[in-house]
């Protein structure tokens, strides 16, 4: 019987700072394509593209939208915020955040150490993300995480995002991991830590806001260095 633990990492908002980085790249397409000329604040922009791109990610989550579809519309529907209808400008916003955000490198606090520390201690790890397979690998290599993981699992691979059992069920097989012998670590209380508590995982809910209410028995952390201290623990349930 495989014997051996693993530790299923999410990657955008657990281990890379998906708002740090977003805010970064939009700032130097705001300031590379002359936004200032049409949006005379940049935060306005931001906050309007945050909005709507949340939106069309918990679509495309529930397959109402297609990729292609996110990408090109997210964009659009933020210009014509500001009344803009340019798709000349849209295209450049699109391609262009998708070459400039994975290049992006803010991390969370401890993350190299607790990975480190982690992997010394011989644990098996692996990223199951729901973001897009040829940014989630740039993103991995040009923050020095790739070395710490054996199996990057990109749900779009599996055909249905977090929390779907199959995404997890998916990734255990490519890990050659038992349920029981395994711990999901996310963001997300529905996507990462119920979702994999559903599909027989254990779970740690990164919470580095701490909006989360903790119930008995749940296990989450604030920083990310708090998880080798817990992982006795959530083993044992």
């Amino acid at each position: 019987m495989n014997s051996s633990r693993h530790i299923f990492f999410d990657l955008d908002r657990t281990l890379w700072d998906f708002e740090k980085n977003s805010q970064q790249a939009l700032r130097i397409l705001y300031t590379e394509l002359d936004l200032n000329q049409k949006i005379a604040n940049f935060y306005d922009f931001f906050h309007a593209y945050k909005r709507i791109n949340n939106d069309l990610w918990i679509a495309y989550g529930k397959k109402k939208i297609t990729k292609e579809e996110l990408r090109t519309t997210r964009f659009r529907l933020t210009l014509a915020k500001f009344e803009i209808f340019d798709e000349l400008l849209n295209e450049k916003l699109n391609h262009g955040y998708i070459e400039i955000s994975p290049n992006q490198t803010h991390i969370f606090p401890h993350a190299i150490e607790t990975l480190t520390y982690l992997k010394k201690q011989g644990f098996n790890m692996h990223i199951i993300t729901n973001g897009f397979k040829e940014v989630q690998y740039r993103k991995l290599k040009n923050c020095g995480f790739e070395p710490f993981f054996d199996v990057i699992i990109c749900s779009e691979e599996v055909g249905v995002n977090k929390p779907a059992p199959e995404v997890f069920h998916y990734a255990l097989k490519q890990a050659n991991a038992l349920a029981e012998n395994s711990v999901m670590i996310g963001d997300d209380l529905h996507v990462d830590y119920y979702g994999a508590q559903n599909a027989g995982l254990k779970a740690i809910l990164f919470d580095p806001d701490k909006i989360r209410r903790q119930r008995k028995g749940d296990f989450h952390v604030q920083y990310l260095n708090q998880i080798p201290v817990i992982l006795p623990w959530v083993f044992k349930t």
